[in-house]
């Protein structure tokens, strides 16, 4: 039998601290048999939150629906008028799952907001992480995606530079350097460490592999840059569950390296592992029969 394809796993991949936080925080109320809500997904994967859901955690979008139980706010943070407005209801016992990382930012753009000068965030306009940090900048705060934006920029007077927590280097580092160019600027750089050596640990096994698979939610910020960064380096698929793996990725394939976001539950990291091993087996079995009939042939 021929030489089986390698699995190389990311030892970087899976939870990062502040998820394990904040799952760790949900099932330690839970076990009390408390009414337990959470504002919005507590992270961004559907199957963890579905998980959660199932042993009776609620998905809240509007606070005002319940009248007690305890409320976990998010990873990624909420707005600064909505926490305000539920640490006013005394019938709520408000637990704060917020990532470290992003209450850093959160607070580093609390005391910038007392300066008279444009706090810009870089970072994705439409996230749950960047629509909280604005929130706290008192009108003050300007968020920009990416060096096309940055040429694009009409401010005036100095900037204090913020990064949503799981941006790419690369990006945060190119539009500080067009920003220089034609303001004073202030550097704040939140990118979390976590975050950081995911993505480098990510990109150097993609150098080494004939394909990468990025398992993490299609919502979870850090999983898609993820697969940006290896889509730079080898071919690339960004898949959430099992079910999405393909066959055909995989003819001519000798090597893959498997990679997951900070959001995703090792049982699911498990899974594709396995199914990966399975696929590839599997392929190998059908090139030696190849073999064995081309011999029966000539």
């Amino acid at each position: 039998m021929g030489k089986s394809i390698e699995v190389k796993t990311d030892v970087n991949a899976g939870f990062c601290f502040g998820v394990k936080r904040a799952i760790a925080l949900v099932e330690k109320i839970l076990n009390e048999k408390a009414k337990v809500y959470t504002l919005g997904p507590i992270i961004h994967n559907p199957q963890e939150v579905k998980r959660l859901k199932e042993k009776g955690v609620k998905i809240l979008n509007d606070i005002d629906c319940v009248k007690s139980g305890y409320i976990i706010l998010r990873t990624h943070g909420i707005s600064l008028e909505l926490r305000n407005k539920l640490e006013k209801n005394k019938t709520l016992y408000i637990i704060d799952a917020t990532c470290p990382f992003v209450k850093k930012a959160q607070d580093i753009i609390k005391n910038l907001n007392l300066q008279e000068t444009t706090i810009v965030i870089v970072g994705e306009n439409s996230h749950p992480e960047v629509e909280a940090l604005v929130s706290y900048g008192a009108g003050k705060c300007v968020v920009i995606e990416n060096p096309m934006e940055a040429l694009e920029f009409k401010g005036m007077g100095e900037l204090n530079i913020v990064s949503q927590t799981t941006q790419i280097p690369q990006n945060f580092n190119a539009i500080v350097k067009i920003l220089k160019k034609q303001f004073k600027v202030n550097i704040y750089n939140t990118i979390c460490k976590a975050t950081l050596e995911r993505q480098e640990s990510a990109k150097k096994l993609a150098k080494k592999v004939d394909l990468m698979i990025v398992v993490g939610g299609r919502n979870s910020g850090n999983t898609t840059r993820l697969a940006e960064i290896c889509k730079t380096q080898t071919k690339t698929y960004h898949i959430e569950t099992i079910d999405k793996l393909d066959d055909k990725w995989f003819n001519n394939i000798k090597t893959v390296g498997l990679t997951a976001g900070a959001s995703t539950p090792d049982n699911i990291i498990k899974s594709v592992q396995n199914k990966l091993r399975e696929i590839l087996q599997k392929r190998i079995l059908q090139r030696e029969e190849n073999k064995n009939l081309d011999k029966t042939i000539f």
